[in-house]
């Protein structure tokens, strides 16, 4: 199999492999019109297996939402057929708009316009709370 190298754009590499194409939905990248190329299960020295996905011509992601959904993702920015820069992605502390608070009495509930904020509490765990209800969720 040959997957071309490409000239500007992003590489979300060291995801968790099988995760990818869920990963794709989530950050809601349109496979119809963006150049997209996902390898899955391919071999990786630091986790056995990986997913990895090129977006041509992209320059920016949700890098609070990717931290969320894979921690262990790294996201490469290409610029001119080379690496410009790279992010190691964690957990982030706060985050806005990515997850839904389920508490029925939450202001968010009932006042659609208001964001959705979180604040991570235990990173073991990966359990986040709600900035308005203190409702405590746990991400997967």
């Amino acid at each position: 199999m040959e997957v071309n190298s490409i000239q500007n754009g992003i590489v979300i590499d060291h995801i968790r492999a099988g995760f990818g194409l869920e990963l794709l939905r989530h950050l809601g990248i349109d496979t119809r019109t963006d150049t997209v190329a996902l390898i899955m299960n391919a071999q990786s020295k630091r986790n056995g297996r990986k997913d990895i996905i090129k977006i041509e011509n992209l320059s920016d992601v949700d890098l609070t939402a990717l931290g969320l959904l894979d921690c262990g993702a790294t996201v490469n920015y290409i610029e001119g057929g080379e690496l410009a820069r790279k992010i190691n992605l964690s957990l982030p502390e706060r985050v806005v708009d990515v997850i839904r608070c389920k508490n029925p009495r939450c202001v968010t509930s009932v006042e659609p316009s208001i964001p959705q904020v979180f604040v991570l509490v235990d990173p073991e765990t990966k359990e986040y709370r709600c900035e308005y209800c203190d409702e405590s969720v746990r991400v997967k």
